[in-house]
């Protein structure tokens, strides 16, 4: 393909260091914010143990926070198109944003 008719930018290079690289497991997110920012951490239970434990936290510009909502959004029915439908088993609905309006941060 001609680089001249490609309206794309220039690529994007993302440098993904080997202690990262691996990932944390996290099955359970706690979200929170302030006028200012969105915080998310990543924490994993443990069946027995009461107490979760963060494993990473994420801190995002508002503007930020939308952006990952679409394009999780936009991931999830893909997925789902392709795998079919995710089971939330013993999960009443909810909307999508899994916050109320305030926060603390």
């Amino acid at each position: 393909m001609d680089n001249k008719n490609n309206n794309q930018g220039p690529q994007l290079q993302i440098d993904l260091p080997q202690d990262v690289v691996q990932g944390v497991y996290s099955n359970f997110a706690i979200i929170s914010h302030s006028s200012s920012e969105f915080i998310i951490d990543f924490a994993s239970m443990l069946p027995g143990i009461p107490k979760a434990q963060v494993r990473s936290r994420v801190l995002l510009a508002p503007e930020h926070a939308k952006r990952l909502l679409g394009a999780l959004q936009e991931n999830v029915m893909k997925y789902e198109n392709e795998f079919g439908a995710i089971k939330m088993p013993n999960q009443q609905p909810r909307t999508i944003a899994p916050f109320g309006p305030k926060g603390d941060a």
